[in-house]
């Protein structure tokens, strides 16, 4: 019998596509379920694939009688009672590297964004005008970035910053 795995949160439909690859296992998505929603869906599947929204409680674990591992697609498993889970057995893992680069450079195309007045850019032109004096901003050629945190994403940032010939100044325990 092919192993059941519930998504209970929205993941790309390429990592839907490759657990389902080959037959190797069947994939049910069900989104924006209660509690007690998910705790009546969970009883025959032997994996659940959440990331934030879904908070995996005491109730859902204990209701999930097949289930053998919880995969948090995202940092941390905050919301998962990691204390129930271990009791009945079930492995709780995450992807801490999951979003690191696209974070950083989300962070990085603010700075962008900010130090080249985009937005107010955007809107004065949207407004039917163009001040290009006053929207001139700055370059980040021989700015000094500070970062607190030098975990996975500080550091893609800290690199990003070096090689627009930024200064990076960083503190991390």
């Amino acid at each position: 019998m092919t192993p059941k795995v519930f998504i209970a949160d929205s993941i790309s439909q390429r990592g839907i596509d490759e657990l389902t690859r080959d037959g190797a296992l069947e994939a049910k998505v069900q989104t924006g379920l209660s509690e007690t929603q998910l705790a009546e869906a969970i009883p025959d599947f032997a994996a659940l694939i959440i990331r934030s929204q879904t908070k995996v409680t005491a109730k859902i674990l204990n209701a999930a009688k097949k289930l053998r591992v919880v995969g948090r697609a995202g940092v941390g498993v905050d919301n998962v009672d990691v204390d129930t889970a271990t009791r009945r057995g079930v492995v709780v893992l995450n992807a801490p590297g999951a979003n690191t680069i696209s974070t950083a450079e989300h962070v990085f195309s603010l700075l962008l964004s900010l130090a080249r007045n985009i937005a107010r850019a955007d809107a004065t032109l949207k407004g039917g005008t163009w001040d290009r004096k006053n929207l001139e901003g700055v370059e980040l050629y021989n700015k000094t970035l500070g970062i607190i945190g030098m975990g996975r994403i500080g550091s893609e940032l800290s690199r990003r910053a070096i090689a627009f010939g930024m200064r990076v100044l960083a503190f991390g325990p």
